[in-house]
C-alpha cells in the first residue's frame, strides 16, 4: 500500500523551513500543539485548570511584574519565587525573562500532563532552558508543599472561581504562610466572569460566587498594593498584587484539598 503523506504536524525536524520561516514555523507548531492540549485538559479537569486557553503574554508579564522588577530587594544568594499552577508554562515564560543567575523558581502543578510539558520544555524551550538549572518542577497539592525558607515573590495561575469559599480563604492563607513578610503575591481573576455566571446559576451557585467576592473583598482590602486589567486576554483579566506585612501563625488545611492548575477586587 503506498504511505499516505505525512500530515504538517508529522513533518520530521530535519525538514522544516530554515531561517525565519523556520522560527516562524516551530513558533506555530508549539502554540497549536499548547493550545490543543491545553483546550483538552479544560474539558478533561476543568475544576483545575479553568480556561480555555493558556495565559496571553500580555498577562503573564503583568503576573510577572514583581520578577522583572530588578530595584526590589534581593534575598542572600537569590530571589526564591513560587508559581503555582503553571499550566502549559505561558507565564513560566515571563517570569523566566525576569530572573537572575541566582535566582531559583519553584513550580507546583498539580495535573500529571502538564507537568510532562513543563519538564520538556525546560530542555527544548529557548526561553526557559537558561534557567532549567534553576527551576524544580513539583507535582503535588499545594497544601503538601513544605519549605525551610519562605518566598520572596509567588505568582499564581489558580483559578479560584472554581473553588469554594472556603478553599478560596485556605489558599490564600497558604500564600501568606509561604510568603516572607515583605514579599509580593501576584495572580489574577477573569474581568466580569463571576457577575455573567450569576445570570444563568442555581441559588447554590449565585451564594458560592458571593461567597468568593466577599473572600476577596477582605483579602484584597486588606492587602492589595496594585491592580491592573489586561484586556488583551482571553478572557480579559484583572491582575492583582498583595504584599503582607505580618506573617500569621500557619493555617492547617484539613476538610479540603486545595487544587492547582492554571490565571473591581471581587468583581
Amino acid at each position: 500500500m503506498t504511505r499516505p503523506p505525512a500530515r504538517r504536524a508529522d513533518v520530521e525536524p530535519s525538514k522544516w523551513p530554515v531561517g525565519w520561516q523556520g522560527a516562524v514555523y516551530v513558533q506555530m507548531r508549539r502554540l497549536l500543539d499548547e493550545y490543543r492540549l491545553f483546550f483538552k485538559e479544560f474539558r478533561r479537569t476543568f475544576h483545575t485548570t479553568g480556561a480555555v486557553l493558556p495565559s496571553s503574554p500580555l498577562l503573564g508579564r503583568a503576573l510577572a511584574r514583581y520578577v522583572a522588577d530588578r530595584g526590589s530587594p534581593d534575598s542572600p544568594g537569590g530571589r526564591r519565587i513560587l508559581e503555582v499552577g503553571p499550566g502549559t508554562g505561558a507565564v513560566t515564560r515571563q517570569i523566566a525573562r525576569g530572573m537572575t543567575a541566582k535566582d531559583r523558581l519553584d513550580l507546583v502543578e498539580l495535573n500529571e500532563r502538564f507537568v510532562q510539558l513543563l519538564q520538556r520544555r525546560f530542555q527544548q524551550d529557548p526561553q526557559l532552558q537558561p534557567v532549567a538549572s534553576q527551576a524544580t518542577i513539583m507535582h503535588l497539592p499545594l497544601q503538601d508543599l513544605d519549605v525551610a525558607e519562605p518566598y520572596d515573590l509567588i505568582v499564581s495561575g489558580l483559578p479560584l472561581n472554581n473553588f469554594s469559599a472556603h478553599d478560596v480563604q485556605m489558599l490564600l492563607a497558604a500564600f501568606q504562610r509561604l510568603l516572607r513578610p515583605g514579599g509580593t503575591l501576584s495572580f489574577f481573576q477573569y474581568i466580569a466572569v463571576r457577575p455573567l455566571r450569576r445570570l444563568w446559576a442555581n441559588r447554590e451557585e449565585k451564594q458560592r460566587l458571593g461567597r468568593i467576592s466577599q473572600v476577596l473583598c477582605e483579602w484584597l482590602g486588606q492587602h492589595e498594593i496594585q491592580r491592573q486589567a489586561i484586556w488583551i486576554n482571553m478572557p480579559p483579566a484583572w491582575v492583582h498584587h498583595l504584599q503582607f506585612a505580618q506573617q500569621k501563625q500557619p493555617q492547617h488545611i484539613e476538610a479540603h484539598q486545595i487544587t492547582q492548575t492554571a490565571n473591581d477586587p471581587a468583581e
